[in-house]
């Protein structure tokens, strides 16, 4: 029965957390944000001023168009199989496959499928433990706790956090200077880059305070906060034939366009691709794909994924990757290139953007699914099980225990943690052995030469037509397991409906009060 119940609830789950990061209007303005930076001063790489223009001085056709997609919320077999519908198939202009974001809480999550998507080369981030807005110190740092001591995920490649609800304050931006984040994306672009006073601003520090949302968060810019060295990367809103009426954000193709009454496939293409050409033909400033990618899940036991929507947006991949130039990136790719700007010419060159494999033969537990098969542990805890490479803590981590003690329950032996001088797939977690140094790590290098002086810089030859049929993925992700969504025992769907009841409450309340 409770299963039924948790499906019912489901259109109503999707409809609250549709509203997480939705926009209504320009959330800042020139005079709200009294903003000032001398760039003679604040100098790449480690200061940047919020500016329309690429940074580095570089003209706007030797600049990239970088499209940067990245997903929030838990990660599951059925969340990484709806990220990589759409990009699996996918590779840059050197032949690179396709890295996004993945702004991670931990509320449901599969450790051991972090660990994975964190090998393949993907960039994990901080998006609070119980998926909170405003959040607290304990949600922040616990998050990071446990990510590094359940997923392997090392401390200094966590770099980035996104609010939940995009709900942030100024005392949020100052706990993750302090906390040794190096950039914030919950802020956003919210006018068109053809407005004369667009906010869509490249990355930059908060040297000088902060430009966007300057009428969405209380005490935010006119110089503050002032944190030196410390990134925020805008979000860059998209706009429907209203323009500055018709913005979306967050799941754009769950809103409707152009005063439809219903969301339609055809105006959502239209505006993603209008757009898209805005920036590509004005300053180039990043284009983003955010999502929550269960909307669009097709693994999720019970939700019918609209199989035309998951359509539409590989036909605007496709088109997007026919452009000369488009890369599409993580954020963490996105900030490299920022801090350290090279032309088009020079992008074959640029270690960010180059990909590698680990060479590893060994059968250790590693975030690599060929060698852990048997090895993982399964932490079985009643309201939602998972799985890890680093030993079942006693009991469920949380924002005030993070990192709970391990189970050495009937005899089980205690797994070692990722240390700070050994590379995640490099460590046998099981045996406490890091089975190379520095000197010996073996990578091999998957980048190819993207042509003499930027010539042929089209998206890996995945583009089509856009007369064609949109492209699909032909080798979806395989889960650690070899089968779709982790199963639950019955005794564990009370508290997921429970714990899926208490998020729509949750929903429900910021949106009454935004």
């Amino acid at each position: 029965m409770l299963p039924r119940l948790l499906l019912a609830a489901l259109p109503f789950l999707g409809l609250a957390l549709a509203q997480d990061g939705s926009l209504s209007g320009p959330t800042t303005s020139a005079d709200a944000a009294g903003y000032s930076c001398d760039p003679s001063k604040c100098k790449l790489p480690s200061c940047n001023c919020a500016s329309t223009d690429p940074p580095g001085g570089l003209s706007p056709e030797d600049v990239p168009q970088f499209l940067v997609f990245t997903a929030d919320d838990a990660i599951q077999s059925y969340t990484l199989d709806s990220v990589n519908q759409f990009l699996a198939h996918r590779k840059n202009p050197n032949g690179c496959p396709i890295k996004m974001t993945y702004y991670t809480s931990l509320n449901f999550t599969n450790y051991t499928l972090v660990t994975d998507w964190y090998v393949a080369g993907n960039e994990i981030a901080d998006h609070t433990m119980t998926h909170v807005g405003t959040p607290s110190a304990d949600e922040v740092n616990g998050n990071l706790i446990a990510l590094n001591a359940l997923a392997g995920i090392p401390l200094a490649d966590i770099k980035g956090f996104r609010a939940p609800f995009l709900n942030y304050s100024v005392d949020t931006l100052k706990l993750l200077a302090k906390s040794g984040f190096t950039y914030d994306s919950s802020a956003s672009a919210s006018l068109p880059v053809t407005d004369s006073g667009t906010d869509a601003y490249w990355p930059y520090t908060l040297d000088n305070g902060m430009a966007n949302d300057c009428l969405a968060v209380p005490g935010l810019c006119k110089g503050e906060p002032k944190l030196p060295g410390f990134w925020e990367v805008p979000m860059y809103a998209t706009f429907d034939t209203r323009g500055v009426a018709g913005v979306h954000l967050m799941d754009p193709w769950l809103d409707t366009a152009d005063s439809n009454n219903a969301v339609n496939d055809t105006a959502t293409l239209n505006f993603l691709k209008s757009t898209f050409t805005a920036h590509y033909s004005a300053k180039r400033q990043p284009f983003g794909l955010y999502t929550h990618p269960i909307h669009l899940s097709t693994t999720y036991p019970g939700v019918n994924a609209p199989k035309s929507t998951i359509s539409m947006i590989n036909n605007f991949l496709d088109w997007a990757q026919n452009q000369q130039n488009v890369w599409i990136v993580s954020t963490e790719q996105l900030l490299a290139w920022v801090q350290n700007p090279v032309p088009v010419s020079q992008l074959d060159q640029f270690a960010p953007l180059k990909c590698s494999t680990p060479q590893v033969d060994q059968k250790i537990c590693n975030g690599m699914p060929s060698n852990e098969e048997g090895l993982l542990d399964h932490c079985a805890f009643s309201d939602f099980p998972f799985y890890t490479c680093y030993g079942c803590p006693s009991v469920e981590p949380s924002p005030g225990n993070p990192n709970p003690s391990q189970s050495t329950d009937n005899g089980h032996q205690a797994r070692f943690r990722l240390p700070s001088n050994c590379s995640t797939p490099f460590w046998d977690p099981i045996n406490g052995k890091c089975i190379c140094t520095s000197d010996t790590c073996a990578f091999q290098d998957d980048s190819r030469p993207i042509g003499p002086n930027g010539a042929n810089l089209t998206g890996g030859g995945t583009g089509s037509d856009t007369s064609a049929e949109a492209s699909q993925s032909s080798n979806p992700y395989v889960p650690f397991n070899g089968n779709g969504a982790i199963s639950m025992s019955t005794a564990a769907w009370p508290a997921l409906f429970f714990s899926v009841m208490a998020v729509l409450v949750g929903a429900f309340s910021v949106i009454a009060h935004s």
